[in-house]
């Protein structure tokens, strides 16, 4: 397996050495990680863990089922999913220019699988496959991964002369972006096509695109927007969400509820919070998808402001040292994959909190990191490899 590439003479393919050089080389990869990342996500991960248990103990207990069903299940997500970026972290990110592809077309065929029977409808949206056990399969969630990967390495190419990328690989980045994001609206989710307008911008101008580029793509993002307002694109309970964001207290049982009910949750916890598994909006179920979408309810309420202020804390750090590793790639391919993931997590972590607490519309954004989820932990944890991975190659191991 490679794991290095041409800083491998330092990290090389381990199957050359023998076991006390193996040894060596893993030494010397676990002290170069971005340990100050790694234990950031630790601890949005154990935190999140103690919230999924909060927002779903009694309601399993109700049902009569087994009080730490969910919570089993995202511990065990949490464990591969960590494997799996371990993994990911140890590979030679720049061997995804030649896979960026695959891995796009991989990404493509999910999400054209989950409109098919394969697909099913959950909370309104058909973006699974269920594939037994109680477990599914988002598509989306790694067509984010995809994207960032094929963005990345047609953004990315060294050009002879050039500050930013030509007219022709601009074209082509829109048209390959807008394909799957065509896809993700089909089912419909708005929030992840939302992810993905975030994602494009942002590595758009990191790569230095020109200036005309970005302006008309906002313009252009601004006339679509009205034009899918104005034709009656939306599905209906996706117009009455914005409706609900803007006064939820409007329609407060029906699209206004989720947001009331937020604020109402968020609002009650006060400085310190009524304690860890003692919220009374959360034990009451008033907050729909607690332990997923409106997570961060559980933590207002039960440990008020400060605990939430530390969530907040910890998300920012994980975006510095996202953008401190895009800033010391050695490559501008390195740069644009981590500046992409920066944009993903940052835009997914401002829109779920925020749709909390009134300032954003409500979307099925989960909160990075935090959120029960499967799918979603594993785009999040291959995301952290991948930050790794760049971090690790910023120069030549000695």
């Amino acid at each position: 397996m490679i794991l290095g590439g041409d800083a491998g003479a330092g990290v090389g393919s381990l199957g050359g050495y023998g076991d006390h050089s193996r040894r060596q080389r893993l030494v010397a990869v676990l002290a170069r990680l971005d340990w100050v990342l790694v234990l950031t996500v630790l601890a949005l991960s154990v935190i999140g863990a103690l919230l999924v248990r909060s927002a779903t103990w009694q309601l399993l207990t109700e049902q009569g089922k087994d009080p730490e069903g969910f919570l089993k299940r995202h511990l065990l997500n949490l464990a591969l999913a960590f494997a799996v970026g371990g993994l990911v972290a140890v590979l030679d990110y720049r061997l995804l220019r030649a896979y960026a592809p695959i891995l796009y077309g991989l990404a493509c065929a999910g999400l054209v699988a989950v409109l098919t029977p394969l697909g099913d409808t959950i909370n309104g949206s058909h973006s699974w496959i269920v594939i037994g056990g109680g477990f599914q399969l988002q598509p989306s969630e790694f067509a984010k991964v995809g994207l960032v990967v094929l963005l990345a390495m047609i953004l990315g190419e060294p050009r002879d002369g050039e500050v930013g990328p030509g007219d022709k690989d601009m074209l082509l980045a829109l048209v390959l972006a807008g394909f799957p994001a065509v896809l993700i609206m089909l089912q419909p989710d708005l929030g992840t096509t939302l992810v993905f307008i975030a994602v494009v911008l942002g590595m758009l101008a990191v790569s230095g695109a020109r200036k005309r580029w970005l302006g008309g793509l906002v313009g252009g993002g601004l006339l679509a927007a009205f034009a899918v307002w104005f034709f009656g694109l939306l599905k209906p309970y996706q117009i009455a969400r914005f409706t609900a964001f803007m006064d939820p207290s409007a329609d407060p049982r029906g699209a206004g509820y989720n947001a009331q009910q937020a604020r109402i949750a968020v609002g009650s916890g006060g400085v310190t919070g009524k304690g860890l598994f003692n919220g009374e909006q959360t034990g009451g179920h008033f907050v729909p998808e607690q332990q997923t979408d409106f997570i961060f309810t559980v933590a207002g309420e039960e440990l008020g402001f400060l605990g939430a202020a530390v969530i907040v804390l910890l998300l920012g750090v994980v975006m510095w040292r996202g953008l401190r590793i895009a800033t010391q790639a050695a490559d501008l391919f390195g740069t644009l994959v981590a500046s992409g993931i920066v944009c993903w997590m940052a835009f997914q972590a401002f829109e779920n909190i925020g749709m909390t607490l009134g300032i954003m519309p409500i979307t099925g954004l989960p909160l990075p990191f935090v959120s029960y989820g499967g799918s979603a932990t594993f785009a999040n944890m291959i995301a952290l490899g991948l930050l790794q991975a760049v971090h690790l190659r910023r120069r030549p191991f000695d």
